[in-house]
């Protein structure tokens, strides 16, 4: 597989090595050089397949001979086989995928652990020591952290905004402590992630210690989300595949870009709804054309309080290679008293949610047809965001056993402000 950087196109690039780097030259992303499309009759023999040896042979596709195919098998399972997607009907036409059934009960276990396990193998004849620096808005840190959790030569030091996460979202990887190291940012998450590109582009450091990143901004886990797409389309009836419009809850676009990657392949979505928060940079630029992003604004679905979203470089640049017209790409925001709203809409149906979840089940609602189906996607348990829930629909949560077990541990993170000197002191001295 060839990737090459969207900020200097000259380097290009293997997977590995992407994986290795996690960004090119210039923080510039990595992108398919090749966009494979699957004929209808290997979709239909895809289709048959079971999560695990369909997603599989899709990495297989897109991968090539770079990794053998048993040994892709491996780590899939690997990766893949404490988190399937379940479906679940809300309405005749509405349905959630819920993508939240894995170890931090959340989707971004899905790319996370298999990033953990490309790593693992790619450095397993090896001593050198890698170092994972990533940001969180909630969910990627407790993911990473538990994918990455004990690995051999591998260090995770996670960004988080401090006071801006849910209590029991800190608990789920602020506890681990070993290879895991956590540092609460007095700032936004959009100031965490600058700290991340700002370590990126010092090649001295990047040198020293072996960095590498876990944000979406990483290859491995863009590719491991095309999968439960796949895996979504397999569980509908054939009347539900006809017109299908997913509404995907954005924060750093790395969803909604695997869900694109997965109609550029081949898979027979009509539409896609990139459901925002009032942080609606992409919503506003889809409507007038201007990138205008705005200060972060804290919300009740905090793991999308980004304003200046990653992977929107990708999305531009897929649609630009496939000759697509972005007004074709659906988009809209939902402010903190309509997310309130929409939950207590699901609860009437006899569904519990969540914030995010509840952001993309409005738009969802508001843009989709009457001959058309919907998904909206399930991206985090609600017990992650308890006191939320439980204030909203006057209900008591019981908490899965994956946060009770964490709940009275203390957190070992370390503070600092956003200063990039700072950070980078911190990362030699560790």
């Amino acid at each position: 597989m060839k990737l090459y950087n969207l900020k200097n196109k000259n380097e290009e690039t293997s997977f590995s090595e992407a994986v290795k780097l996690g960004l090119g030259q210039q923080q510039g992303l990595f992108f398919p050089k090749e966009l494979p499309e699957i004929s209808k009759n290997t979709l239909s023999e895809l289709l048959e397949m079971d999560f695990i040896k369909r997603s599989s042979k899709l990495l297989s596709m897109i991968i090539g001979d770079e990794i053998e195919d048993f040994e892709l098998h491996s780590q899939v399972n690997k990766a893949f086989s404490c988190t399937t997607p379940v479906l679940v009907p809300i309405q005749e036409n509405i349905a959630c995928l819920e993508l939240f059934h894995g170890p931090t009960l959340a989707f971004k276990d899905f790319g996370a652990r298999f990033m953990a396990q490309v790593i693992d193998f790619l450095n397993r004849d090896k001593n050198e020591i890698i170092t994972i620096l990533t940001a969180t808005s909630g969910d990627t840190g407790a993911a990473v952290a538990h994918a990455f959790y004990k690995m051999k030569n591998v260090r995770v030091i996670i960004l988080y905004p401090k006071g801006k996460i849910s209590e029991l979202q800190e608990k789920l990887f602020c506890t681990l402590g070993e290879n895991i190291t956590t540092i609460s940012i007095n700032g936004s998450f959009d100031e965490c992630q600058n700290l991340v590109k700002q370590a990126f582009q010092d090649n001295d450091l990047k040198k020293t210690i072996g960095l590498n990143s876990a944000n979406s901004i990483n290859i491995s886990r863009l590719l491991a989300q095309i999968c439960y797409y796949f895996e979504a389309y397999s569980l509908l009836t054939e009347k539900q595949k006809k017109n299908l419009v997913i509404s995907i809850p954005c924060g750093n676009f790395g969803n909604i870009t695997a869900g694109l990657l997965a109609q550029s392949l081949g898979l027979p979505i009509k539409t896609f709804i990139a459901s925002t928060n009032s942080n609606d940079t992409i919503p506003r630029f889809l409507k007038t054309g201007k990138w205008s992003p705005h200060d972060t604004i804290s919300t009740l679905s905090n793991a999308m309080d980004i304003s200046q979203p990653n992977n929107w470089p990708r999305v531009k640049e897929l649609f630009k290679r496939k000759f697509w017209s972005l007004k074709k790409l659906k988009s809209g925001s939902v402010s903190d008293l309509l997310t309130k709203e929409s939950l207590k809409d699901l609860q009437q149906q006899g569904y519990i949610s969540e914030p995010h979840a509840a952001v993309a089940y409005h738009l969802l609602r508001k843009k989709l047809k009457n001959d058309e189906f919907g998904l909206f996607l399930g991206t985090a348990h609600p017990s992650k965001f308890k006191n939320t829930v439980e204030e909203i629909l006057n209900i008591n949560l019981s908490l899965p056993l994956e946060l009770s077990k964490r709940t009275k541990l203390p957190i070992l993170s370390y503070n600092i402000y956003p200063i990039f000197s700072k950070l980078r002191k911190f990362l030699l001295k560790k």
